[in-house]
């Protein structure tokens, strides 16, 4: 019998949240379960995608993957900074690196389970759609009825 210590929330022993990493062969037994892929074939997949945004970011071009999110690859000019215990002035170097920003459903797919559920049926939905989809007509706003009261009466 094992006994695991009790935490109690009023001497701060907070229970602890435990940070677990994907690897990438984690990965690959994940695509090659689902996708009923052998491992090898699974592996080139997965390779195949990381490279391709990679090398497209590389190049200085945005990759948006459809109900993922979005690489953006950003640049940082070279620079004078300080050394924070001396003060002398120290030259950093010119850096590439990638911003990514996770798109709505996988946003919702985080946050909640039923908002999970209904991102998951719309990223289904959407990519069903062949046709490019209409861009609704603006309509035309009227102006504030407050805003016009007040100028009448200045």
């Amino acid at each position: 019998m094992t006994c695991a210590p009790k935490t109690s929330f009023i001497a701060g022993n907070f229970p602890k949240r435990q940070e677990v990493a994907v690897n990438r062969t984690e990965l690959v037994d994940a695509v090659a379960a689902s996708t009923d892929l052998e491992k090898r074939q699974a592996e080139k997949a997965v390779s195949a995608v990381i490279e391709t945004v990679i090398t497209q970011t590389r190049g200085g071009n945005r990759v948006s993957v459809f109900g993922f999110g979005t690489f953006n690859p950003t640049s940082r000019a070279a620079r004078t900074g300080r050394n924070p215990q001396t003060g002398a002035p120290v030259k950093i170097a010119a850096s590439k690196s990638v911003r990514f920003s996770p798109a709505a459903a996988f946003k919702s797919a985080l946050n909640s389970k039923a908002a999970a559920k209904k991102a998951v049926s719309s990223v289904k939905k959407v990519a069903k759609k062949a046709a490019p989809a209409k861009k609704a007509v603006a309509a035309k706003k009227a102006p504030a009825k407050k805003a016009a009261k007040s100028a009448k009466k200045k």
